[in-house]
């Protein structure tokens, strides 16, 4: 690498990560900052679900604009966005103005994501650079979720939730000093125009979908409210793809999605999220309900799992560059279907945190191998005009993830909970085996698809 790539790559990654530890850095630090703050236990969650909403429900539409408008642009707006929103979350007095900061967060995500990953797409050319680059981003991203975790509570315990919150202000402050001089703007030469329609029609069919599946976790599957929201996205999402078989600039060419890379990329992708996200999820259950372990405890527990995605990120490209995305793919999930598999063997006796501390490790190397070998695949053999486009839907698929998994295994371990008329810690158990083993269910079963139906494209000609 040059010296202007290493500098542009420590800012898209300092960016990068800091934004994936804000999904989790507050979920520890909830009940304290309710009853701080001033909310009502029952709507604690719109912390959370304020600012997931706008990650995974604006991601498309803003990394079209930065295709449009221009990608340092972009990045450089939705990073002092940031650095507003955290500011005002520490500050914050009532819940109001906290949502409206998580609200700022969220969109704020929502734009410097793909525009980052855009930025370092057209930084690296295609090879072993990129995938190394692309491999420290992809780790990163996802020990930026497990960090989260474990420097909420030690920012709770030892200072105060509100820095969860200010931690935030000199990176961005940072990014914005430094980012101009090393990162060079990219947008398209010929002139084009925002898909209105299909802009509106998407964002609010994913906005639904989120919704609906946040909910869902929180209430029930049955639940009126729902059943409505994830209708209505069905409903919204089929009329985006009427929508965008008549538009002359569509937000979403629908030819990209008839690439088999694209299309089974970002499906490889959703589900390496859905299952490890909700994996911390499931674990964070079984050492606080059945080992009795503190918020606090739970959380550095995921140290080791952090370790393994950062070792996975640098693996990664270099098991891609021996064996290719595709086997990258496939074998890297069948590790992790292993490791996870692994977990149904977790007893209530304290020992049992050995076996935990392997499988999540293991489970970790074996999910960023996935994730790097995704994002290569997804986002390669594409045009410039569409870099932009691809990048988004990758960063779509993620958010999507990491917002889908949680409400699927909470959904199943309080189906069964029912089921068994207990919510002790040997239900718990009982719940979270089951779960854990629809999750290694879910590594294999896309492990085949990937393998079945994933083909290699040409590139596209620009």
């Amino acid at each position: 690498m040059t010296g202007r790539q290493r500098l542009a790559l420590i800012v898209l990654l300092a960016a990068s990560f800091t934004l994936a530890v804000d999904f989790s850095i507050l979920n520890v630090a909830l009940p304290t900052i309710g009853a701080d703050v001033g909310f009502t236990l029952e709507n604690l969650q719109w912390i959370a679900t304020a600012f997931s909403l706008c990650a995974a429900g604006l991601t498309l539409l803003f990394g079209r604009v930065a295709d449009l408008a221009g990608r340092r642009k972009m990045f450089l707006i939705g990073m002092a966005l940031l650095g507003a929103a955290s500011v005002a979350g520490g500050l914050a007095g009532d819940p109001t103005l906290l949502l409206i900061a998580r609200v700022g967060q969220g969109v704020a995500t929502a734009i410097v994501v793909p525009a980052a990953l855009s930025l370092l797409l057209s930084s690296f050319p295609e090879g072993p650079l990129r995938a190394k680059a692309l491999g420290l981003n992809g780790s990163l991203m996802a020990a930026g979720f497990t960090t989260g975790a474990i420097l909420g509570g030690l920012l709770t315990d030892l200072l105060t939730w509100r820095w969860a919150f200010f931690i935030n202000v000199p990176v961005a402050v940072a990014v914005l000093l430094i980012a101009p001089a090393v990162l060079a703007e990219s947008k398209p030469t010929t002139k084009q125009r925002l898909d209105v329609p299909g802009a509106i029609t998407v964002t609010l069919g994913l906005l639904a979908l989120v919704f609906g599946l946040t909910y869902a976790a929180e209430h029930s599957w049955t639940d009126p409210l729902t059943l409505g929201s994830l209708a209505v996205a069905v409903l919204l999402l089929i009329a985006f793809t009427a929508v965008e078989h008549r538009a002359k600039f569509p937000l979403v060419p629908l030819g990209i999605l008839k690439r088999s890379t694209v299309a089974w990329g970002n499906i490889a992708g959703v589900l390496a999220f859905v299952t490890e996200t909700s994996l911390v999820f499931l674990l964070t259950l079984y050492l606080q309900r059945v080992l009795g372990y503190s918020p606090l405890g739970a959380g550095l527990s995921f140290a080791v799992l952090g370790l393994g995605t950062v070792l996975g990120g640098i693996l990664g490209p270099k098991v891609i560059g021996k064996i290719g995305n595709k086997k990258a793919i496939v074998y890297g999930f069948i590790v992790q279907a292993a490791a996870t598999g692994a977990l149904v063997l977790l007893s209530s006796s304290p020992a049992s945190i050995a076996l935990l501390l392997v499988a999540t490790f293991v489970g970790g190397v074996a999910n960023l191998v996935v994730i790097v070998g995704f994002m290569v695949t997804a986002t390669s053999g594409l045009p410039e005009g569409e870099q932009g486009l691809a990048t988004g839907l990758a960063t779509m698929s993620q958010q999507i993830g990491i917002t889908m998994g949680i409400p699927i295994m909470s959904a199943i371990i309080t189906a069964h909970l029912v089921g068994l008329g207990a919510q002790d810690a040997s239900a718990v158990l009982s719940g979270v085996t089951v779960a854990i083993w629809v999750n290694a269910g879910l590594c294999l079963l896309t492990a085949l698809a990937v393998a079945l139906f994933l083909r290699k494209a040409a590139p596209v000609p620009d």
